[in-house]
């Protein structure tokens, strides 16, 4: 296992502490991929926890791979700078939803929302793109263990040093 991933650059944890667009993605023993858009994130100790929020019924497959590998990857990019971070995770695990948790993901809809609406997209796109059943809402919590810079340009794919 890889040693924790060191502190983010401020601008990185801003962006993801904002709340930007998340994808998750694991894979099957045959290394088949599923993805699937979160819902909400929580970014917790300087990037060292970060928590996703999935709605289950659509993210089965996604669900399955990562209880059964014990892997996970994670994009968060901000739409309107293509500002983007990978994570890399083994050190992942499933949690019901919490009361907790709600602010958290209404939060980052309304950050979407305003995201998508600097570009000039519809209000509303966001709220859209995000719905879900609350009772539907499983949680995923990982460590990562790699971070990479991905941003278009001439670091894209660099793995992240410390701040």
């Amino acid at each position: 296992m890889n040693p924790p991933v060191p502190p983010l650059k401020p601008e990185f944890l801003a962006m993801m502490t904002k709340g930007v667009s998340l994808i998750l993605s694991s894979c099957d023993h045959a290394l088949t991929p599923s993805v699937m858009r979160a819902v909400g994130s929580h970014v917790e100790d300087g990037g060292r926890r970060i928590t996703a929020f999935l709605a289950r019924r659509q993210s089965r497959q996604l669900l399955a791979d990562i209880a059964s590998s014990g892997r996970v990857a994670a994009v968060f990019s901000q739409p309107s700078t293509h500002r983007t971070v990978q994570f890399k995770s083994r050190r992942v695990h499933l949690r019901e939803i919490q009361a907790l948790d709600l602010p958290l993901i209404e939060r980052y809809r309304l950050s979407m929302e305003d995201e998508l609406a600097a570009l000039g997209y519809p209000h509303g796109l966001a709220s859209a793109m995000l719905a879900h059943q609350p009772d539907d809402l499983v949680a995923v919590v990982f460590e990562p263990d790699e971070a990479f810079d991905q941003t278009p340009g001439q670091h894209a794919g660099q793995r992240m040093e410390a701040a």
